[in-house]
Parts: structure tokens; C-alpha cells; sequence
């Protein structure tokens, strides 16, 4: 209830009272705003009229994006830092230092209710006109272990 407004209207059309009422629902899930237009379409038939949707990401949306773009930059210099060690005979050990060196981010609409993009635009192109891009990178330094002996091991 706190992602929904609802606004009625009532009104006399001659001998008659008329009520209109305007919707307004945050989802945050896509296939379930497009579960709930269609039960209110298959419920209501004609007397109800969905809107396009208008797509947009919070600051909190955003904010994670930037955290999971930096942690998976960390985790794959890891793995290329190990594969390099393997290739050497050496085993990574812990990271000394990691440094975000930059972040990019192109995209998408940030905390915005109101539509940027003409009507005509199709379902396909709002989505792609709203979807957010981030890339990092990083600089990391790791401790790096020789492999001992097998025979130094077992004596």
C-alpha cells in the first residue's frame, strides 16, 4: 500500500452518480505491474485504461548497482591475478591494497516520475531508454606466496 495512490472522483451526471478513479503503483518487479494490468483488464474490460508505464531508478537502485559493479571489478582482477600466479607457479595470497580508480555510468533515468521519451516510443524502447549501465575500475595489489617444495612438506 505504501507504492500505490488512489484518487476518486465523484461526480452527477444527470440522474446518475459517476465515480472515477486513477491508480498510481510503484513496482519495482516488471513481471508483476504486467500481471496486475492484465487481471485489471481481464476484471474491468473497457471501463479501465492503463496508462504506459514510465520507467526510472531510485537512488538506492543506483547505489547498488555501483556497490555490485565494484565488488564483481575486484572479484574478476582476483581471478586473473590467480590465473597469472598459476601460470608462474605461484599462489595468491591477500590483497594489500584495492583502489577504485573509476566508475562510468551512461543511462537510464534516475528518480524521475514524469516521462522523458515520447508516447510513440514502444514498450522495447522505454526499457532501453531507462535501463542503467556502470562500469569500474580497479587497481589491486596482492601478496604473492611461492609454493613450497612437496618434499620440504613431508619432512
Amino acid at each position: 500500500e505504501e507504492n500505490m495512490t488512489v484518487t476518486e472522483d465523484f461526480s452527477r451526471v444527470e440522474n446518475t452518480y459517476q465515480m472515477e478513479a486513477e491508480v498510481c503503483i510503484i513496482f519495482s518487479d516488471f513481471g508483476k505491474m504486467q500481471n496486475v494490468c492484465n487481471l485489471l483488464i481481464e476484471k474491468l474490460g473497457t471501463s479501465v485504461t492503463i496508462s504506459p508505464p514510465h520507467f526510472y531508478h531510485t537512488p538506492e537502485a543506483i547505489d547498488t548497482l555501483r556497490r555490485q559493479v565494484c565488488v564483481t571489478a575486484v572479484g574478476n582482477t582476483r581471478r586473473k591475478a590467480q590465473e597469472v600466479c598459476r601460470l608462474f607457479g605461484q599462489a595468491l595470497g591477500k590483497p594489500l591494497l584495492i583502489k577504485e580508480e573509476e566508475t562510468k555510468e551512461w543511462g537510464g533515468h534516475i528518480d524521475s516520475h514524469l516521462p522523458h521519451t515520447a508516447d510513440s516510443q514502444t514498450l522495447q524502447e522505454r526499457i532501453q531508454n531507462a535501463t542503467a549501465y556502470a562500469s569500474c575500475r580497479v587497481f589491486a595489489v596482492f601478496e604473492i606466496k611461492g609454493k613450497e617444495n612437496r618434499r620440504n612438506k613431508l619432512l
